[in-house]
């Protein structure tokens, strides 16, 4: 019985359904996101270029800004390229490995990004409450290892869902209700008990999921309560300006997260996922390099200096 329950239970790929089944919606639907891909590895990789270039930048918050749009980079393309390429297929099949390969890229990245905020959230918090400390605190060193250590954790975060999803059998239909090889999706597929592993995600996922969440949310409690105590209106506003960029990218990040996958369950509901979906992991990575650029006059002088440059290098 078992013999027969393991060939019947085998399968080598899985067909995504995209985000639209209307074959005349596919050309317009690759234009606008082929041109919202390619403004967000742009818009990142210049983030990237300024702040490697430009002197002044060699700061801890913009060590984190420049990290935070790699992230970005790796976190849209991991998802954006093979969209792109089954709106132009007929047939949306990814082989078995291949997904399980997304969905761990997926996981790493955006969990990344999201311990990546936290640790803005720290560098903002002592930067404002313990102003004389910030330079022996916030050392090279320190802010090495906070971003290693994101990525590390968050490697092994992720190579424990892989490992347990992969080894899950899959039965009946193959489809995947979604535009990338998502876990809500995926779980639908499989035909063994997944009791244990519900338990794995309600306590080691809510755990490192909440946790940056949580430490973010903290960290500004306390950032808030000492503007308030600053005296002049100036130094209130100014303080507030160095936090406002962090504070738009982490509720556009988390609040489609939670949108996305802390909601009550309806007939719709992953449809609903789909469109939140493309909000943080193709329309946020885009939007990120204008949030921080249009309000950081040190990030904007630093461009003007780059594109003058590479202007008369051309002349």
């Amino acid at each position: 019985m078992r013999q027969t329950e393991k060939n019947w239970t085998s399968v080598k790929y899985f067909v995504l359904l995209g985000l639209s089944d209307n074959a005349n919606q596919q050309a317009g639907l690759f234009a606008l996101f082929l041109a919202m891909y390619l403004t967000a590895i742009m818009g990142n990789a210049l983030i990237v270029a300024v702040i490697i270039r430009d002197l002044h930048l060699h700061t801890p918050m913009y060590f984190f800004l420049g990290n935070l749009s790699f992230v970005d980079i790796c976190f849209t393309s991991a998802i954006a390229p093979r969209m792109l390429k089954d709106m132009l297929s007929e047939v949306r099949t990814i082989p078995f490995h291949s997904c399980f390969a997304q969905l761990y890229a997926f996981f790493c990245t955006g969990s990344t990004e999201a311990y990546l905020l936290a640790v803005m959230a720290f560098d903002r918090y002592i930067a404002i409450c313990n102003p004389l400390r910030y330079t022996s605190v916030m050392s090279r060193s320190l802010c090495i290892s906070l971003v290693c250590g994101s990525w590390v954790v968050m490697n092994m975060h992720s190579l424990l869902h892989i490992g347990i999803v992969s080894n899950f059998e899959f039965c009946g239909s193959n489809l995947i209700r979604h535009f990338f090889c998502d876990l809500p999706p995926l779980l639908k597929l499989v035909c063994s008990d997944t009791t244990s592993y519900e338990w794995v995600i309600f306590i080691e996922g809510s755990l490192v999921s909440m946790s940056p969440f949580l430490f973010i949310i903290g960290s500004y409690v306390y950032i808030i309560y000492r503007i308030l105590k600053i005296q002049s209106a100036e130094g209130r506003q100014r303080a507030f300006s160095t936090c406002s960029s962090h504070l738009t990218v982490v509720t556009l990040f988390f609040g489609s997260i939670f949108f996305a996958y802390i909601r009550p369950i309806s007939a719709n509901a992953l449809d609903q996922e789909m469109v939140v979906t493309v909000m943080y992991t193709i329309v946020t990575p885009m939007l990120n390099p204008f949030i921080y650029s249009l309000r950081n006059n040190d990030v904007k002088s630093a461009m003007k200096k780059l594109v003058c440059k590479r202007l008369h290098g051309l002349e």
